[in-house]
């Protein structure tokens, strides 16, 4: 059965938990439009993130990648659109590594678009009533690095794998910490992930139907 991976990260910056991951782990081995998701936990470190991102791809040959981060500014699901080879960190990722203006691939293009059917996903979001919407900057912290090395994989080596990222708002036990941050229940993450993947996976078969269609 062909597979969609979904990847959260550990938690970081001092937090106890990262709602991303919480909520990827739920989807594992659920099965939607004849796919199987798969969830790994990626380290909120640079370099190793890749390193695992890696192996968690070798692992499942997905034919769609949707990675999940959780960032504190968001107050809805936001769909990245483009990710961009830069490392600049305001904080130490969670192995102490704090890179400043280095490429995430040396040589690597400047940015990537995202290969999802953004606003197709943002759409069916929102129709089923969660808080969602597009974003064209998903920083240059260990999110924006996992991202671009996706994209790259994907440019280098899987033209088949259609990538994508989504910033998740805090969870609510985190926000009560962190007065005025929005936040977003884990279920509902949750519902989101699961609209998402049932429409990229869609899109996809209306792309295959047509093609079938001109032949």
């Amino acid at each position: 059965m062909p597979t969609v991976l979904l990847t959260g990260f550990e938690p970081f910056g001092g937090e106890t938990v990262n709602p991303s991951w919480e909520a990827v782990r739920l989807l594992d081995g659920w099965e939607c439009r004849g796919h199987r998701v798969a969830a790994r936990l990626m380290p909120c470190m640079f370099g190793a993130a890749l390193d695992a991102l890696e192996r968690a791809v070798a692992e499942t040959g997905p034919v769609a990648l949707l990675a999940v981060g959780q960032a504190q500014s968001r107050a809805e699901l936001s769909l990245e659109r483009v990710a961009v080879n830069l490392d600049d960190a305001r904080i130490p990722d969670t192995a102490g590594n704090q890179p400043v203006d280095t490429p995430v691939v040396a040589g690597g293009p400047a940015a990537y678009f995202a290969s999802l059917p953004v606003k197709a996903i943002a759409a069916s979001l929102r129709g089923a009533g969660i808080p969602a919407g597009l974003s064209h900057s998903a920083g240059s912290f260990v999110c924006n690095h996992l991202f671009y090395g996706a994209c790259h994989l994907r440019a280098v080596r899987r033209p088949a794998m259609r990538v994508g990222f989504l910033y998740i708002p805090l969870a609510p036990e985190q926000a009560v910490r962190h007065p005025g941050a929005p936040s977003m229940a884990v279920d509902q993450v949750v519902a989101g992930l699961r609209i998402a993947v049932d429409t990229l996976l869609a899109t996809a078969e209306d792309r295959h139907e047509a093609a079938g269609a001109l032949e």
